[in-house]
């Protein structure tokens, strides 16, 4: 594979060489535009989602009085579902380092939950990269929803693919090592982190897990799930859209912090 190569034929190398067989029936699967759902549950008005994002969501362990954080909250989808399990008791805190995406989550925010349940919830701007900076062992459950590769969005954005390379994905999952690295730093002890991505890329989902089990062996243990439509990996599951009826794909990973 040549650098001269067109970035949509480097793209169908790299993913074939992921997905082998699988791959032209994935990538049509990827090319059909999602088709959101509507989420009410406790809200205002209705917010539109894929619904892989509530099926993961869901599958953080929240109580409520619960303290629970939003590593990487924008658009803010998933923000309200941890809102509704927390029923106006506790507190969410939803983070994004970015000004214009934190724009957008206020609104999400403002618009949708209830005023008793919004004033529980906090918007920050922290690098989550970063976390142990600002606090630790301060939250009973983390979502860390990382910014990955979104090849959904790539492929259907020829802007967007004609600059995929790579090394987008490797430099990724480099981030999202640290993220998820802070993510447990910043969990208290027996607490949960669902670490996901949007990203079809091995490197950025169980890769990453695997060498959070390297770096962090005997501080977290992995915890089993299940999921509709989901697909087992070595660490997590993941909701393709070639096999689950368009929905994701959305990966996920649960894991309880022991020390």
């Amino acid at each position: 594979m040549g650098s001269t190569a067109p970035s949509s034929q480097r793209f169908d190398t790299y993913y074939t060489s992921l997905y082998l067989d699988r791959w032209e029936t994935l990538k049509r699967a990827l090319l059909v535009p999602a088709t959101p759902i509507a989420y009410s549950e406790g809200l205002e008005k209705t917010y539109f989602l894929d619904e892989a994002s509530i099926i993961a969501a869901n599958l953080l362990p929240v109580s409520k009085g619960d303290h629970i954080l939003d590593m990487c909250a924008a658009p803010g989808g998933k923000s309200l579902v941890l809102a509704n399990k927390l029923q106006d008791t506790g507190s969410l805190t939803c983070n994004d380092r970015s000004s214009q995406r934190r724009l957008r989550l206020r609104k999400v925010l403002d618009e949708h939950l209830p005023e008793n349940w919004r004033t529980t919830v906090s918007i920050t701007s922290h690098d989550a990269s970063k976390w142990g900076l600002y606090e630790q062992s301060a939250y009973d459950a983390i979502l860390l929803d990382a910014p990955c590769s979104s090849e959904r969005h790539v492929l259907q954005d020829p802007k967007a693919l004609a600059i995929w390379g790579p090394a987008r994905t490797k430099h990724l999952a480099v981030q999202q090592f640290a993220m998820l690295a802070a993510a447990l730093e910043a969990v208290k002890p027996g607490g949960h982190v669902l670490y996901s991505t949007c990203s079809i890329s091995s490197l950025e989902n169980e890769a990453v897990v695997e060498r959070l089990a390297k770096k962090r062996s005997g501080r977290y243990e992995e915890v089993p799930v299940e999921a509709a439509f989901s697909e087992e990996l070595s660490h997590g599951r993941i909701i393709l859209p070639d096999t689950a009826q368009g929905k994701g794909p959305l990966y996920f990973c649960l894991i309880r912090r022991l020390l």
